[in-house]
């Protein structure tokens, strides 16, 4: 398979591309901002498994010319891709009074912004019977416990959810599917950041796994799903 994960330079990102290297013979393009990381990440999956082949790629995905990334998918992938892992995000924790617009755009613009932008770029690409695979939260799932400090990320996530909904119903005619996982805790720097001092029960490769797998056979049983994914929460 031919595979782009988006903040793959830490912690779920990074397990991510870590367990999809170790699954078989992919050709896998990991993004994120950090490059320093990117390199390790890339070092790593090819002692792991040198059937698999990981391209990086330095690129923030809320800039409007993804020109660079296209370029290496036509070039090292043929042009095609079977999946899009859309992982990257930014967490914000601060109480709602203190929160000025400029936090609300930089959720909005990270959380879902930044997935709407690549998704358009990169739908010409798409495989028929492709997955698009966004990576959400159970803090921007209805229904669920919410709390205090998350409200400008919980309703970014809030805001993926239903567009991958949304999403489901126009890309059926291209034979494109597309879920959302609504992710609990794992032990990341993220979920640190969120609640300081809680252990999660699961572990940053644990949940790495779990969404690897999703993403190369979710779309076999699901379409327009946002599906929860919590032992705890947090």
């Amino acid at each position: 398979m031919n595979i782009i994960v988006t903040g793959a330079s830490r912690g779920l990102g990074y397990e991510t591309v870590r367990r999809i290297c170790q699954s078989g013979a992919h050709r896998i393009i990991a993004l994120a901002r950090s490059g320093e990381k990117l390199t390790a990440l890339k070092r790593e999956c090819r002692m792991a498994n040198p059937d698999s082949i990981v391209f990086t790629l330095p690129l923030d995905v809320l800039q409007e010319d993804h020109r660079p990334l296209i370029d290496l998918i036509e070039k090292e992938l043929g042009g095609k891709i079977d999946v899009l892992v859309n992982n990257a995000g930014l967490m914000i924790n601060k109480p709602f009074e203190l929160l000025g617009d400029e936090d609300f755009e930089a959720t909005w613009r990270s959380n879902f912004l930044g997935p709407v932008r690549l998704i358009r770029s990169l739908l010409p690409h798409l495989r028929e019977q492709g997955h698009i695979l966004n990576i959400g939260s159970m803090g921007g799932f209805q229904g669920s416990s919410k709390f205090p400090g998350l409200s400008a990320y919980s309703a970014s996530k809030a805001a993926l959810h239903n567009l991958t909904e949304c999403l489901a119903e126009e890309l059926k005619p291209r034979n494109i599917r597309i879920n959302c996982l609504a992710l609990g805790s794992a032990r990341t720097e993220m979920l640190e950041q969120a609640f300081p001092g809680y252990q999660s029960p699961v572990s940053a490769a644990e949940m790495g796994s779990f969404i690897a797998d999703f993403a190369q056979n979710g779309h076999r049983f699901f379409n327009g799903k946002v599906l929860p994914v919590a032992v705890t929460v947090p």
